[in-house]
């Protein structure tokens, strides 16, 4: 029998005899007069006569955390909402069927406590607990140390013991519902209307990436998961929705690493009557207001560097200058404005970096600008550790922006990049359905040449184009990374509740094969 099996049937055993005490094993409720962190608020800075007149009388319910049995007496600590608050038991107190109760107890177990505060010979706050009431039992022992390298997997696996085990876990997810919270008052106070739109759509769009598919039975039709809500806030747009956003969950069938995750939350809004100078304000605005709500400051660790969000520190460059600001020293002169305009001459661009150790393959068939925004990716993108935001980008990878009117092969689009990733991308929205089908059959072609990610054509799209859709800003914030970045936090799955796994089969079968070689 596993160690963990042998706990569980004697922990089963103690919940029967707790059941003969009198004790319901699963109660359905518990009537508290404080939680833990108020008695701390409240009570944390009176001493030990403050506390004796008058006296404090409380009933608290948590999970023990430690636990110490002294003969006739004995102490544990109870955890609620993160915070931990010693209890003292006493068989004179608690009567004897109260005690019995308190042998019985294991570390995870839930209980009441009825009695008053006090002070211990140490100084510590504590209840002098008068009354025990069993809630729960933790059947499975919680584990002594629950971090480490070799325990990562475990904890994203089982978040629920992470989060009861590591304080500074749950403090990572308040941050996270912070972040949200902020940002819903800011756009609600700019006059934003939150709406939803559908998750499972008949066409992947509004993005390019590879969908999920499921089939919906009755209807007898395929649907996609979406990768982004992005036509269907526009098609709102077009209805007359001048300020609409939504928090939303996208679905990208696509690889997994510290900055994706199959399934990832953003915020996606739309601005009529403005451009992508317009909606890049506004999202700044936002972030900044959000790092001061999360944060308490402007300044936020990253590893070895420190992100300064104040909003003197933003950068802002076309994606040529950024190029050209990081072009490595070993690839010869600096590229020039002609350098990006001719496949000729981006191909010598690559073959420049190539020979300074850069990886950046080259295919002749592909658009001008889809190379360029290969080589951007390559050598700058490293570079954007502080708030940058890079605007400017080709058209063969923007089949959405509106093309800039004096350069019809480069867009009004623009990306936030902090701490080396992006965190948003937005654009001024393209509203001629015409030139839209024109976007859509290019990416038609690229699909063609293998692209599985390029958009497709959208026809009821296009017609709502065709009614008539305003000029527009938009943009999509990519919350998790926004929380990895207010959090220190250096993979994706460490702002995800319950980040996707492999199957445990999968990883003990594994396990089990390195074993043997």
């Amino acid at each position: 029998m596993a160690l963990d099996d042998n706990i569980y049937e004697i922990r089963r055993e103690k919940l029967k005899k707790i059941e003969a005490l009198g004790q319901p094993a699963y109660p359905r409720k518990y009537n508290f007069s404080h939680t833990v962190p108020q008695i701390l608020g409240e009570y944390g800075g009176q001493t030990a006569e403050e506390l004796e007149a008058p006296r404090v009388n409380v009933r608290v319910a948590g999970r023990i955390m430690a636990i110490r049995l002294m003969g006739k007496a004995g102490f544990a600590h109870v955890q609620q909402d993160g915070q931990r608050l010693q209890i003292y038991v006493k068989k004179d107190a608690v009567g004897d069927a109260g005690f019995e109760l308190w042998k019985l107890l294991d570390l995870g177990d839930h209980i009441g406590v009825r009695g008053y505060l006090f002070r211990t010979r140490t100084g510590e706050l504590s209840i002098h607990a008068e009354e025990l009431t069993f809630l729960s039992k933790d059947l499975l022992p919680l584990p002594e140390k629950w971090h480490g390298l070799q325990d990562v997997e475990l904890r994203y696996r089982q978040r629920y013991v992470d989060l009861v085990m590591n304080p500074e876990v749950r403090e990572v997810f308040l941050k996270r519902s912070k972040l949200v919270q902020s940002l819903r008052r800011y756009f609600d106070a700019q006059g934003f209307v939150e709406v939803e739109t559908p998750m499972m759509q008949p066409m992947a769009g509004g993005a390019v990436a590879r969908p999920f598919k499921t089939h919906h039975n009755t209807l007898d039709m395929d649907l996609f998961l979406r990768i982004a809500p992005e036509l269907y806030l526009k098609r709102l747009t077009v209805g007359g929705f001048d300020r609409v956003y939504e928090i939303n969950r996208n679905f990208r069938n696509e690889g997994i690493g510290w900055r994706w995750n199959p399934e990832f939350t953003m915020l996606e809004a739309y601005q009529a009557y403005t451009d992508y100078l317009g909606i890049l304000d506004t999202t700044q605005a936002s972030i900044e207001q959000a790092v001061q709500d999360v944060t308490g400051g402007t300044k936020t660790k990253w590893g070895e560097d420190e992100i300064d969000w104040s909003h003197g520190n933003w950068r802002r460059m076309t994606m040529r200058e950024a190029i050209t600001k990081f072009w490595p020293e070993k690839a010869d002169a600096t590229p020039t404005r002609e350098d990006f305009a001719t496949h000729e001459g981006v191909k010598a661009l690559v073959d420049r970096v190539r020979g300074a150790g850069v990886n950046l393959a080259y295919d002749a068939a592909e658009p001008v600008g889809k190379t360029v925004a290969a080589l951007f990716e390559a050598i700058a993108e490293e570079h954007l550790v502080q708030p940058t935001i890079i605007y400017e980008f080709p058209t063969a990878v923007s089949p959405l922006s509106k093309q800039k009117p004096d350069e019809p092969d480069w867009t009004e689009r623009f990306e936030m990049f902090a701490g080396k990733m992006e965190v948003a991308n937005g654009f001024s929205e393209l509203n001629d359905p015409e030139d839209q089908r024109r976007r859509f059959e290019a990416q038609l072609k690229e699909r063609e040449r293998g692209d599985e990610e390029a958009h497709q054509m959208d026809e009821d799209y296009i017609r709502a184009l065709s009614y008539g859709m305003p000029p527009a800003g938009g943009v999509g914030v990519g919350l998790d990374r926004l929380a990895m970045l207010f959090t220190d936090s250096h993979t994706i799955r460490d702002v995800i509740l319950f980040p996707l796994l492999r199957p445990e089969k999968q990883v003990a079968a594994e396990d089990a094969e390195k074993t043997e070689k």
